[in-house]
């Protein structure tokens, strides 16, 4: 049996918290200082902490690397076996040309610039967050946005703002269930307050779009399409986050948003040519113009309607349980930790949702996606293989981070650090979010960000009285603004639209944005760490 122990360094809190912070520094310094690869980074960071367990904390080196492989096995599944599959069911709609059709599609649904920001970059953006995330959405919004006419600069701009509301339950969730997974609070209790700080952001984020495509006029002139698309959105995440569904809060989101859209007469009006002449500075693209049959719409649209329906017939009560009863529960091997007043920790124990997980339902809907689209059984296994091989790389990283904080968070380090940062006390409750953005602009990732820092925002806030849900839910909310800025997003975003080797100007234009909506986050914490807002809390 390992017990953990708070100050294991001479007795100090203060020398154990700094000795614990090693692992995190190094790779927050390879990653924002000396730029190195992530999966580099990560697996470094793992080393540190492996060390820093072992020979600080007296962890037994069986335990301590039992721990790192149970946290790479989480990362494998089911946050990698999500994405892998969501990808999955992208390149074969790019394999078949469907997803020229969508794109061809939401082309003609206004000839507004400005609307056609909110329908590509805000509402296709979040649906694309919702399926696969890590960079996705901000690489093919911005393709599509240039396509569309739109100056590369300010497709890539308008895509990385966008790239925010949708992050917190993006790649069907995985932030938010890594975030429970961490901490171990329930995952419907975190993503309930998740739920309601994120929707927050979609009530700004569309006026900031349409204010960053044409200015003052922009604003003035279709502000009210803007309001109803970011309404809408909200109040569907809202409503899916708290009471249907993690997995289904941005694809819910997302329809909502567009739906909106649609149905605000004003968001149809052709935009004024001045508009279009002082907007769009880049080539529109003549494929636009072509003629798609009903049916090849319907095809497009289908693999996102069959991820619907089967992640929606998954919530029936009955056919939930059939499926929560294919879990697996395990007692994790050479693993035996108790906390230091003698309880055991949540880690002993590993739970296999096979079938309940959204990877096994996207995986569902990828099968069933290949049989619409006519994909032959042999090129569907073989663009699987392809997607796997092409993010080799982020299932490195991925996995690394994800065996780091278990390293951290079973050997007791992250309860050292939270211990220490407790003691801002009531500043804790705007330090949170910041965290979480520091974390996720050096990682480009809210899961990773998640991971690294969830533990420590619940015991900081157990240590300070405040709520652990709460400061949990921060680190999420906080992060999505890191996003923006990470420089992942920033090289994705210009090798998108040919803007290789211009990250800098890209942050320089997204910096203020992400700072000025983080201020609002923390904002927002403070007030639902008191009687101000603290009525918005389930």
């Amino acid at each position: 049996m390992y017990v953990q122990e708070l100050e294991p360094v001479a007795g100090s809190l203060g020398l154990s918290a700094l000795v614990a912070a090693l692992p995190l520094v190094i790779v927050l310094v390879l990653l924002g200082g000396v730029r190195m690869k992530a999966h580099l980074a990560g697996l470094t960071g793992l080393l540190a902490a492996v060390l820093v367990a072992w020979l600080a904390y007296g962890m037994p080196l069986d335990q301590t690397a039992s721990s790192a492989v149970q946290g790479a096995v989480f990362g494998l599944f089911p946050i990698l076996w999500i994405v892998v599959n969501a990808l999955w069911v992208y390149r074969m709609t790019v394999r078949t040309r469907h997803f020229d059709i969508l794109r061809r599609s939401f082309g003609r649904l206004s000839d507004d610039p400005r609307i056609q920001a909110l329908v590509v970059a805000f509402c296709f953006g979040a649906l694309l967050e919702a399926l696969a995330g890590f960079g996705a959405p901000v690489a093919i919004c911005s393709v599509m946005l240039v396509a569309l006419g739109f100056d590369p600069v300010r497709a890539a701009v308008v895509s990385l703002v966008a790239n925010t509301a949708p992050v917190a339950f993006g790649a069907m969730g995985t932030p938010v269930v890594t975030l429970a997974q961490v901490t171990g609070l329930p995952l419907d209790d975190v993503a309930s307050v998740v739920g309601r700080q994120a929707p927050l952001l979609a009530l700004i984020v569309p006026l900031l779009l349409v204010g960053l495509v044409d200015g003052r006029r922009g604003l003035r002139e279709t502000w009210v399409p803007a309001m109803a698309c970011g309404v809408a959105f909200a109040v569907a995440q809202f409503v899916a986050s708290n009471y249907l569904s993690v997995q289904l809060a941005d694809i819910v989101a997302a329809l909502a948003g567009a739906g909106a859209l649609v149905a605000v007469p004003h968001s149809r009006r052709p935009a004024a040519e001045q508009v279009r002449a002082s907007v769009l500075t880049g080539a529109r693209s003549e494929e636009l113009d072509e003629e798609d049959p009903g049916r090849e719409v319907l095809r497009a649209y289908a693999p996102y309607a069959l991820i619907v329906a089967i992640f929606s017939v998954a919530q029936i009560p009955a056919v939930k349980d059939w499926l929560a009863g294919a879990t697996q529960t395990y007692d994790w091997p050479f693993l035996d930790v108790v906390d230091p007043e003698g309880e055991p920790v949540g880690g002993n124990v590993f739970s296999w949702p096979i079938v309940s997980t959204g990877g096994t339902l996207v995986l569902f809907a990828g099968l069933a996606t290949a049989v619409v689209l006519g994909v032959h059984a042999r090129v569907a296994v073989r663009e699987w293989l392809a997607t796997v091989r092409e993010l080799r790389f982020a299932i490195l990283t991925v996995t690394s981070v994800l065996a780091l904080a278990y390293v951290m968070n079973l050997s007791g380090q992250a309860a050292t650090i939270g211990h220490f940062v407790a003691a801002a006390g009531a500043g804790l409750a705007f330090l949170s979010p910041v965290l979480g953005w520091f974390g996720v602009a050096v990682s480009g990732s809210d899961t990773s960000a998640n991971a690294l820092f969830g533990a420590l925002q619940v015991t900081a806030a157990r240590e300070s009285g405040l709520s652990p849900e709460l400061l949990a839910a921060a680190n999420s909310s906080g992060g999505v603004l890191g996003k923006m800025i990470s420089p992942q997003n920033l090289t994705i975003a210009c090798a998108a639209v040919g803007l290789a080797g211009r990250e800098g100007d890209l942050l320089r234009k997204v910096l203020p944005w992400s700072l000025g909506l983080l201020l609002v986050m923390c904002l927002i914490v403070v007030g639902q760490s008191t009687v101000v807002l603290g009525w918005m809390l389930p």
